[in-house]
Order: C-alpha cells, then structure tokens, then sequence
C-alpha cells in the first residue's frame, strides 16, 4: 500500500488508542470512587465561626418533573442554617413555577430563603435602572440580583431541575476550602463541580416516578411511539459518553470541563477575575463581551455563562490555589420526563453550536470519539498498517475489518452497559426517609428506587444514541449557527455573544429574554430547555 495511506492507518490508530487510554481512566475512576457513599463532609462540624457560609442560588423557570423535590434538596442539607443562605430566583410572577417557590418558603420555615423576581431587580427594571444593563442571557439576568446581594464568599449555583443529597453542601465546601478531617488542610480549589446524571421517570415503568410529574401529565395516555423517547437518549449520553470524559478530564485536570448544573466557586474570586485593572489574564475579546459588568453579569452577553465562568477562573492567576476540582463519588440528580427525540436533538445541538466557538478544537474531533467512527478508525488501522500484517497476521481485508469493527463496537457496548448500571445504582447516595424514587438508584438492591431498564430496551436507547451522534454533529456544527434558547431563536456569533433572530447586533430595548407573559405561562410545556413556559 502506499506510503500515504500507511500515514493515515498510524493516524488512526494513534487517535482511537488515545481515546481508548481516555476512556479508561474515566471508566477507572468512576468504579474507584462511585461505590459507596462519600466520607461523611468536616465543614459541617466546625465551630460556626469556621464554617464557610454558602449562598445557594437556584435560577427557575417552568415546571420540570420533580421540581419540587429538587429545589427542597437544598432545604434539607446537612449544614448549619446560620451559615446557609437560599435564593431561589425566577424571571417573572407569571412563572409556572413561582407558585412552587412559594410553597417551599412556607414548607421550610426559619431558613434564610428568598425568592428574587428578576421584573423587580431594580438593575433592571427600578428608577434608574434599565433592560439592557444586561445582556440577554436569561439565566445570567435571572441569578444576577442573587449574586450580588450574596451573604458570605461561597457561591453555589444549582439547576432547578438537580437534585442533591444532604452532604453534597459539605462536601463542596471541604473541597473548595481543602478541609480534611482531623483539622488538616489542603490545598484549597478555586472552583469545585459535581457529576450529574440525568433520570428518566417518565418511562421509569415505576408508580413512585409517575407521582413526580405534574398530574396532568400522569394522568395522560402510557402509549407512547419511539419519537417520545428521546428523555432515554439524554439519560444514556450522561451516563456514558459524557461521564466517561467528564470524569476523565477532571481526573487529568489539564483544562477546564466543566457543565452548569452545580458549581461552587468564591465570589471574591470572580469579581476580582472579572476585572481588567486587576486581572492581565482577560483578553480583548473577554473585555468587550463582559461590557462592563463585573461577576455574573460580565457573561450575561454570551449564552455559554457555566462555561466561559468555569474557563476564566481555570486561566487566571490565584496564588495558593488549584484550579477545578470534581468532588469524587458524589453525583447530581436530574429528573427528565417527556423529552421527544427532536428535543433531544434539539438540546444536542444548541450545546455544539455553543461550543464550536469555546472549545472549536474539541467540537471538531468530537466525532472521533464516538464508538461508531472511533473502532472504524482502529479496524481500519489494524487491517491496513503492514506491521499488523507481517507480525500478528492480521488479514488486509475488508470482511476482517468489519470484523474487528463490529467486535471493538460490542465490546464498547457492553462496557457502557456496566458503567451506566454501575452509575444508576447511584451507590454514592445516602438514602433516607426524605430521598425521591428517582435519587435511590435503579436495580433489585436499591430499595425503593426504581426498576433497571430491561437490556433490549437499553440496547435500543443506547444504539440510538450512537447513530444520531455523528447526524447531529454534522448538523450542529457544519449546517448552522442559530440556536433554539428559551422559546426563541438566536445566532452565536464567534465571540461566543448571542443576539436574538430579528434583533440587530447592538443592544436593544426589547422586553426581557426569558421573562413569562401570562400567554407564555399557559403554553403546554416542553420540558427541555428550549421550553416555551
């Protein structure tokens, strides 16, 4: 064969080897420290003058499955109250979800908890105040009254639709600080992270998943065709692709990986790396998106604020301090109940075209580390570079590379199949009287959990996750950069800024993105990100 094509077999090999290598420190690292409950968190047992005192920040909008459960997970943490300060913030009155906030704050007295409605941040919407001081990221408007009116340093941002045990706060908060037991104390992070996990109720099989949806939803007709299954789809991405590489990336600790969904970090940190007289690390372009407006606020002109904040603390100088740490063993819980196949698309590609402009290298071997073109490259190395010929007799054929091929991606298969059951279990969960169906874990040893999905219908789940993975990164990043973001149509630009379809480039007076009008309140709900409520 040709010299060339040689070149290209060693390339191959090389690339899928290395992926391989990845995985498997991610797949270690998963069955090392997600077995049993974490150690119990030291912060908690300090004298109250020694504990950090957390801010929770829970931006809201709609009603997802199990929201109640989820928001109430943080009013049962074990950490001391006079250290801990709830803010659970929501775009407008008119929310779906703002009755809900209001039954926790009368469910759970005597906790430092508000609800901030971003229609009266007075940044926004008071005598001096205007729309456009912010830009139009919805989630960086909404939590932005929160942030800067925050008690203490520690700033604990949580999805509305996570769910997290009683000593995650603890755990966070050793972390950050590098408590140890026994008083000891290490080298403190700059910003701390936890795994998620994303759980299907809806096709749970179970009558605990089923009380966790809104009624008019459990009440509704169980047949369902292939296309409503997509809520299956991001359960398995999570529990596989994302939490092997998650995992792994943290684990090497070389850059920052990091998803929005619970995020620990030092306010003190953050305004002082959103500031260009204090922090040479900011670039031009990170000037100009930030407009002026320091912590949270300097992102609420990009749509990827979990990203570009975990990014800027990682790349700026704190002296004493490490950089990102994953709290091991402890794992976030995401309820998801009617999400569509063209939903889960729809969420897949709003992340891709996020980050084409964040990370464009990693955005464009994404496909490569997929099981389908990943053991397509091995095979096809392995029956085509004439050391594996001479040496190990390996035919050059094309029925041998198939072979290897459909064997490599069998054994991907199956590698997946334990590493998700092993997840699902969620064995780093103490479970008591107060933890949902959803959070005690799938399987016959998780008492009162719910049922593990039969392996037909995981295989299923899991082929069909594989064949729409390159289908949708072909469409994400070569075919368009419009984004479907809460109800409405954006353009990313390659400054990583959104502006909306239809708006011009600069700032406009248009009403706040994100906010419910009463019409918007009763749309039926799509319960994915891209949800019109």
């Amino acid at each position: 064969m040709s010299i060339l094509i040689q070149g290209v077999a060693l390339v191959c090999l090389g690339w899928s080897c290395f992926v391989f290598c990845v995985q498997l420190v991610g797949i270690f690292k998963i069955f090392r420290t997600y077995t049993a409950p974490p150690v119990k968190p030291v912060s908690p047992s300090l004298r109250e003058d020694e504990v950090p005192h957390i801010t929770v920040i829970r931006p809201v909008k709609g009603v997802d499955a199990g929201l109640y459960e989820c928001l109430a997970s943080t009013f049962a943490l074990d950490y001391p109250r006079t250290k801990l300060s709830i803010s659970l913030c929501v775009a407008s009155t008119a929310d779906p979800a703002y009755p809900v906030l209001q039954q926790l704050l009368a469910d759970f007295p005597g906790f430092d908890a508000i609800i901030f409605v971003e229609e009266n941040d007075p940044l926004l919407h008071g005598p001096e105040g205007h729309v456009n001081n912010l830009g139009p990221n919805p989630k960086v408007r909404n939590i932005s009254r929160a942030y800067r009116e925050a008690k203490g340093d520690a700033i604990w941002i949580v999805d509305c639709n996570i769910w997290t045990s009683k000593g995650a706060a603890g755990r966070m908060v050793d972390r950050l600080y590098g408590i140890q037991p026994g008083g000891k104390m290490t080298k403190p992070y700059k910003f701390v992270h936890q795994l998620p996990l994303v759980v299907d109720i809806e096709t749970s099989r179970t009558e605990e998943g089923k009380s966790l949806l809104p009624t008019n939803e459990a009440t509704t007709n169980e047949s369902t065709s292939i296309l409503d299954h997509g809520g299956q789809l991001e359960e398995m991405f999570m529990a596989t692709t994302h939490a092997k590489f998650y995992s792994a990336i943290n684990t090497v600790g070389i850059a920052p990986c990091i998803v929005g969904k619970s995020n620990m970090f030092r306010k003190s940190h953050l305004d002082h790396f959103t500031d260009p007289l204090q922090n040479p690390n900011l670039t031009a372009a990170d000037i100009a998106r930030g407009n002026g407006n320091r912590g949270v606020d300097f992102f609420s002109s990009s749509i990827c604020e979990d990203h570009l904040i975990g990014d800027l603390i990682f790349r700026s100088t704190a002296p004493g301090f490490r950089n990102h740490g994953l709290v091991f063993g402890e794992v976030v819980i995401q309820p998801m109940a009617g999400m569509s196949v063209a939903a889960y698309v729809a969420r897949r590609v709003r992340w891709l075209r996020v980050r084409k402009w964040t990370v464009l290298a990693a955005t464009l071997v994404e496909p490569g580390v997929e099981s389908l073109l990943c053991c397509l490259y091995f095979s096809f190395a392995l029956t085509t570079w004439a050391w594996f010929h001479e040496r190990l007799g390996i035919p050059q054929t094309w029925c041998a590379m198939a072979e290897i091929w459909g064997f490599m991606v069998t054994a991907w298969m199956v590698v997946d199949r334990l590493l998700s059951s092993k997840l699902h279990k969620c064995q780093g969960i103490e479970i008591d009287e107060d933890t949902p169906p959803f959070a005690r874990g799938k399987g016959v040893s998780r008492r009162g959990g719910l049922k593990q999905r039969p392996f037909l219908e995981w295989l299923s789940a899991w082929l069909g996750r594989e064949l729409l993975a390159l289908p949708i990164w072909t469409w994400a990043v070569l075919l368009g950069t419009t984004v479907a973001w809460r109800g409405k149509q954006f353009r990313v630009r390659m400054d990583m800024t959104v502006v909306e379809i239809g708006e011009t480039d600069g700032r406009t007076s248009s009403p706040v993105i994100g906010s419910a009008t009463a019409k918007e309140s009763s749309t039926p709900r799509s319960r994915s990100k891209d949800r019109l409520d």
